[in-house]
């Protein structure tokens, strides 16, 4: 289940990355593998109604649990009925940017990452996480003090990692896009959102190192 904000949704007219995802997977080990989660939709920022299906491929698993100016604050709760209903076993999850620049410093975030955590496990106690860091955008090159908690941020995250990670429930730190590290990304500004052991240490330490965001989802990685 990819859980995030607009990195995750996409906008009107993207094939969006889950769409890149779903090909990789498909193609590279060709077993079963299919997307769920309670919504559909893309993001149309320009429509009078913001849900879209215009996707520019859209035969493929398209379901997901993101939203356009969502958070770890607005996932937190929605997250256990989305796992139970939709009987995810992995969770992708791209969350961060908005609550720091918008509702939550950074220990307040992490507080609501093990909200999230607690109520998966409680849905489904064998799921199993991938967690990207947040990515530092523009607002990052030229505000220092958020800067400060974008990198505060991502260090308690690998923490929390380290500490919620289970062998029956691992949790995953993917790495980030060294490329950013140069090219930050656009700000977003949120929307309403809907209502509403050491062995397992290192393992939640790896970082991905193969290609694309979310490689550490391949099957060696959960072994």
């Amino acid at each position: 289940m990819p859980v995030g904000d607009s990195m995750t949704i996409g906008s009107a007219g993207e094939h969006t990355w889950r769409y890149r995802l779903w090909q990789h997977l498909s193609r590279s080990y060709g077993g079963p593998c299919t997307l769920v989660g309670p919504r559909e939709t893309l993001y149309d920022k320009l429509a009078e109604a913001p849900e879209s299906y215009a996707y520019a491929e859209p035969d493929f698993p398209r379901a997901h649990l993101a939203g356009w100016g969502e958070g770890w604050l607005h996932m937190a709760p929605l997250i256990g009925e989305a796992v139970r209903s939709c009987r995810a076993d992995v969770l992708l999850v791209s969350l961060g940017l908005i609550d720091l620049g918008f509702y939550t410093n950074a220990e307040q975030t992490a507080e609501n990452v093990r909200a999230f955590v607690t109520e998966a496990r409680a849905a489904n106690r064998r799921v199993r996480m991938v967690w990207l860091p947040v990515i530092p955008n523009v607002r990052a090159a030229t505000d220092p003090p958020f800067a400060t908690e974008v990198t505060r941020f991502n260090e308690l995250l690998a923490k929390t990692a380290a500490d919620l990670d289970e062998p029956g429930s691992p949790v995953l730190l993917a790495s980030l896009p060294r490329r950013t590290t140069s090219t930050p990304t656009p700000t977003t500004a949120p929307t309403p959102a809907r209502p509403a052991s050491t062995r397992s240490r290192r393992r939640s330490r790896r970082r991905c190192t193969r290609p694309g965001i979310w490689a550490s989802l391949t099957r060696g990685d959960f072994r």
